[in-house]
């Protein structure tokens, strides 16, 4: 792993920053099962779309964002008093895995201020091949574009159903994210993204974990947090879930799950 300063000056200047090996081969495995797990359960769903609300009383995802080496990573760029707003996989299964139109993720959600770092967590191996995101280094210093300016794209080809109209989009200087199962990526909520389609013969698991300082208010009614380190803010009123029990045949098995 890159030296924590070097984490930290990177991701100022790019907009994001890749950390090599923060989790074990086992837990990245356990990642992948959940994800086949959680699709049995829910079969309705896409494998893009399992979201927060399925995850925010999910033991094993408890017990996942506490994992001390993804907190400390973290605490480099949120400070000591750590929660999490937000877990979603964005699992693309081989053939049909969808796209990521371009976007900044702060512009679809509801903090203020506006301080959160996302870690997006590889399960797999995430490639070219099999739609691995892009970054364009840099943009976290444009603007935050509000939903409204976005171009609504509702074709079922997307995990999202909005992003920036094309044509304001340079991506000439576009660098593809390519890691190994266990690396994790961290980038800036106004950096703009996204990733191609998965037509390959192998899925691509990646969790995207939204870590914000406990000052940071989630202006969402009813949204339930998970406070993580340190200690919730006086001033701020977020809801904090009440960490699950495990239960096994209701739950998914994993290590340390008693």
């Amino acid at each position: 792993m890159l030296d924590p300063s070097v984490l930290r000056q990177t991701y100022d200047q790019d907009g994001y920053v890749i950390a090599r090996n923060v989790i074990d081969a086992d837990l990245a495995a356990e990642t992948v099962d959940h994800v086949q797990w959680l699709l049995e359960r829910n079969p309705g769903v896409r494998p893009e779309q399992l979201g927060h609300p399925l995850l925010v009383h999910d033991p094993f995802m408890h017990h996942l964002v506490r994992d001390s080496r993804l907190l400390d990573l973290v605490e480099r760029f949120v400070g000591p008093d750590i929660a999490l707003f937000a877990a979603h996989y964005i699992a693309k299964r081989p053939h049909d895995g969808q796209a990521v139109l371009w976007h900044q993720d702060g512009t679809y959600w509801p903090l203020e201020p506006m301080e959160v770092t996302t870690v997006w967590l590889a399960g797999t191996d995430s490639t070219v091949e099999n739609g691995c995101m892009r970054v364009l280094p840099g943009t976290q210093n444009a603007r935050l574009l509000k939903q409204s300016e976005l171009e609504i794209v509702d074709d079922g080809k997307n995990v999202l159903s909005s992003g920036i109209r094309p044509g304001k989009i340079d991506d000439s200087n576009a660098v593809d994210l390519e890691l190994r199962a266990g690396d994790v990526s961290i980038h800036n909520p106004k950096i703009i993204h996204g990733s191609n389609p998965n037509y390959s013969d192998w899925w691509r698991v990646g969790l995207t974990l939204r870590y914000i300082p406990t000052s940071t208010c989630v202006k969402r009614e009813g949204h339930e947090c998970i406070l993580l380190r340190g200690e919730a803010h006086p001033a701020v009123e977020n809801l904090y879930a009440t960490r699950p029990t495990y239960i096994p045949g209701k739950h998914m098995p994993f290590r340390g799950a008693k």
